[in-house]
Parts: structure tokens; C-alpha cells; sequence
């Protein structure tokens, strides 16, 4: 079964600069997601969140020489995420031809080929592997960790109905890489974050996943959103509200100060606004709600460099 054009939603229509890219780069940048970028934020967010909590637990302020780590852990963010979707899309091209929000994606709808799809795969790699030889050792070494993790996701889907857990072990896997750049070990301050943010995954890519219950369960594709659906904001304040304690509970074993509770107050309070705008039957205000979680890993992050600079 391939789906038309007109089943398109919102999440798979063109409304961005990539629409304006060249036409024979169009179909990477697509594959890479570069026309939605708040997956690189998530996957870059939790890294400067190790970081600044590692500084917190240094006891030390922020410097220069962070804010190039932070730099380069974007770049590896932006690089191993394209990676991560070029991969995904090619485990999944059978399937995304029959969902609606996936059926335009380029594998999906002939645009790019399968060989093509693996070089642009390795040359995204190369230039992760670059920025991976100039972090420490130890970071070096937790990093390459989560190739294990990438590798299996996009079959989670076919095994579990909780694959929104696997992508929180592996999107949040640079708070341990950015923790170790700074500290040169793993402490349980970074585990707890590590943890907090597993639980933040869990609440924004199943709020993502309402998306697509009606045409996952048509494939045969399992997700949190449709295993959950019945209680599914219950659920959401369970998520949600572990992330938040365990943020909390990280800052504290990372030597935090009282009023720590304070900065922290407007990460959990847009956690849970989240939650009463959520709609599982519309997609749209699904999109939106998930979008919205850039700024609450900025909160979360703001709130550790305040506690490092006071």
C-alpha cells in the first residue's frame, strides 16, 4: 500500500528553507531532517546539560574552553543525527510508504536510492568521528557506546510497545559524553540526569507518536501513544513528573544550592503545561506540544549554568 500526496499531514508537508535548496541536495537534507530541526536540539540539549551539571559538580564556573566543547558536541549533534534518520529511513523504507506523515520521505518515495542513502550515511559518520577525536578519551570511549544503541532503534518499534523508552536511552546518551568531558568520570549526579531525561523522552515522543496511532496499528507498528492511549495524560504526569524530581535530584547530588529549586521551578512548570495542551486526536497540537520541548531542555540547562556562575 502507498499513500497519495493528499494524505499527507502536517508534520510531512514542505514549508521550510529546504524547499529552496537545489534540487539535487533537497533529497538529503530531507533524509538528514534538516527541514526539522528539533531533533537536533534533542539530541544536542541533553549534552549541554551534562556539561553544565559537570560544572556545577566541579564547583567551578563555566569558561571558554566549555563553551568550545559545547560547540563541538553540537556539530557532532547535528551530524549524528542526520546519521541516525539517514539510517532509520533505510531499515524503514517499506514502512514509511505506508504511513502518512513518513510516505514522502526520500527512500520512501523513490527520490534518492538505497546507495546513495548509505554513502550520505557514512560521510555524516565521518564527520562525527571527526569531532569525536577532540573530546577526551573517556568521552570518546562512552560515545562510541551508543552506536549499539542507534544501531537497534529503528527495530524497537517491531518488538516492544515501548520504543519511545529505547530512544530516551539512546537521544540522552551525550548527557554521559558531556558529563565525561568535563568531570573524566561517570557520577551519579550524570546516571540521575541520565535517568531524569530518559523519562522526558518517554513524555514528548509519545505525545510525538499520536501522531501516527491510526496507520501504526494499520502496519503493525507498536508505540507508547498506543499502548497508553486509554490513561495517556496519566501517563504523561508519571513521565513528567519523574523527569522533573530526577533533575532536581541531579543538581542536589551535584552539590546545587538550596535556591536551586527555584531555577529549576520553570523547567517542571512547562513539563506539565505540556500536558493540558495535549490532544491524541489532534495532530497538529501533538506536533506543536513535542516542538515545544527545545525550550524546556534549554530551561533545564539554564538552570544548571545559573547555578554554576552564582
Amino acid at each position: 500500500m502507498t499513500l497519495s500526496a493528499d494524505r499527507r499531514v502536517a508534520d510531512s508537508l514542505p514549508k521550510t528553507w529546504v524547499d529552496r535548496a537545489p534540487a539535487t541536495v533537497r533529497p538529503y537534507l530531507r533524509l538528514a531532517r534538516y527541514d526539522r530541526p528539533i531533533g537536533f536540539w534533542l539530541l544536542a540539549i541533553p549534552c549541554w546539560s551534562g556539561l553544565l551539571l559537570a560544572r556545577l559538580a566541579s564547583g567551578q564556573m563555566p569558561g571558554w574552553g566549555d563553551l568550545w566543547l559545547a560547540l563541538l558536541l553540537a556539530i557532532g549533534a547535528i551530524a549524528m543525527r542526520g546519521a541516525g534518520c539517514t539510517y532509520n529511513d533505510i531499515v524503514d523504507r517499506d514502512l514509511d510508504r505506508q504511513v502518512a506523515r513518513t510516505a514522502n520521505r526520500p527512500l520512501a518515495a523513490g527520490t534518492i536510492s538505497l546507495r546513495a542513502a548509505w554513502i550520505f550515511l557514512v560521510a555524516q559518520c565521518v564527520v562525527g568521528l571527526l569531532v569525536l577525536t577532540q573530546l577526551p578519551w573517556l568521552a570518546i570511549f562512552i560515545a562510541l557506546g551508543s552506536l549499539a544503541l542507534v544501531a537497534a532503534y529503528p527495530f524497537m518499534k517491531r518488538i516492544t510497545w515501548w520504543p519511545q523508552a529505547w530512544l530516551g536511552l539512546t537521544f540522552n546518551w551525550g548527557i554521559l559524553v558531556g558529563y565525561a568531558a568535563i568531570a573524566g568520570e561517570i557520577t551519579p549526579a550524570a546516571l540521575v540526569l541520565y535517568v531524569s531525561s530518559l523519562f522526558w523522552t518517554l513524555g514528548y515522543d509519545t505525545i510525538y507518536a499520536c501522531q501516527d496511532m491510526e496507520d501504526d496499528a494499520f502496519v503493525g507498528v507498536k508505540s507508547t501513544a498506543r499502548r497508553l492511549i486509554a490513561d495517556i495524560h496519566l501517563w504523561l504526569w508519571i513521565f513528567y513528573g519523574l523527569a522533573a524530581l530526577l533533575a532536581a535530584l541531579a543538581g542536589v547530588l551535584a552539590g546545587a544550592p538550596v535556591w536551586f529549586a527555584l531555577t529549576i521551578l520553570p523547567y517542571a512548570f512547562h513539563l506539565f503545561d505540556q500536558i493540558r495542551q495535549v490532544d491524541p486526536d489532534d495532530g497538529e497540537a501533538c506536533l506543536s506540544v513535542f516542538k515545544s520541548n527545545q525550550i524546556t531542555g534549554l530551561l533545564l540547562a539554564a538552570a544548571f549554568l545559573v547555578c554554576s556562575f552564582i
